[in-house]
């Protein structure tokens, strides 16, 4: 299938990441789902975080908005819930999700709001010059832990699991086609998805390049009977991050009902939070 980017999100402003960089194929992916699932710049909303991954506001043509450090994914929870019409794909990286805003990911989760939410973990601040985040690899030297990093990184995917999720998902931005299948499947998803992209940063990370990824990741479906309806073995499989990194849809539930549908005063609700906003006359109040 051809996709026109000129047409569908396409846009002229250059990109600022650095040569090699993993943000360039996942942009790639996300136009790729999409457009073939139907959607265009107008009934598409990208919420971004401050980092590398925030650096695609202006690279790609929808509706974008940037929300501070570790909050894109309460600003994108807000706007789901108010036109869940709408498309809404929010975007942080490895620090800002880890560190700045756990506690937003943690209730996004427990809520299910109605968005996919793209994790870029590159592990490591990469916007601010490479310093070690929550998911750093421990020993690997970065730019403010010349002497290794000492603490045992957070695994995403276990801590994501833990919280009953409804949608977990892994992918690696050195595969475009593997990215392009998960995001389509996330996008489609009535409820919270959690994808995390594996990705390198070729100028501050150089414990986990491309060529490591490429040697060690697998393809969930190459399994032999996996359930991804089991959770257990969902949080099993997500144990291995150095030697059989597993790529694929973890665990999904699609009998969970997402945010909205689970208000019971919503329930009969035929009309959009944004579609009932309303203006009212104040004057007697003043």
């Amino acid at each position: 299938m051809v996709y026109n980017f000129a047409k569908n999100f396409g846009i002229k402003n250059a990109p600022t990441w650095c040569p090699g960089c993993g943000n360039f194929a996942i942009q790639a992916a996300t136009k790729n789902a999409l457009v073939s699932e139907g959607f265009n710049p107008h009934n598409t909303v990208f919420v971004f975080d401050v980092g590398c991954s925030g650096n695609g506001a202006d690279k790609i043509e929808a509706n974008t908005v940037h929300g501070l450090h570790g909050r894109a994914i309460s600003l994108a929870a807000g706007a789901a819930i108010a036109n869940p019409k709408m498309k809404i794909i929010a975007s942080s990286g490895d620090g800002a999700t880890f560190s700045e805003g756990p506690g937003h990911l943690i209730h996004a989760i427990r809520n299910n709001y109605p968005m996919v939410f793209m994790l870029h973990n590159n592990e490591n601040y990469g916007l601010t010059t490479g310093q070690a985040s929550a998911l750093t690899p421990k020993g690997a030297k970065m730019n403010a832990s010349p002497d290794g990093v000492y603490l045992e990184p957070i695994n995403a995917l276990q801590f994501v699991l833990s919280l009953n999720p409804s949608f977990v998902a892994r992918t690696f931005s050195g595969d475009i086609p593997h990215m392009t299948a998960i995001f389509k499947e996330a996008i489609k998803h009535d409820g919270f998805a959690f994808v995390e992209i594996l990705q390198t940063c070729p100028t501050y990370n150089k414990v986990t390049p491309e060529a490591w990824y490429k040697e060690r990741v697998k393809k969930i479906e190459e399994l032999k009977d996996y359930d991804s309806s089991d959770i257990w073995a969902a949080r099993k499989l997500a144990e291995d991050m150095e030697k059989d990194i597993y790529l694929g849809i973890f665990y999904k539930d699609s009998s969970r009902e997402n945010f909205l549908k689970m208000i019971p005063n919503r329930k009969s609700a035929t009309t959009t939070l944004i579609e009932e906003v309303k203006s009212y006359d104040v004057k007697a109040f003043l």
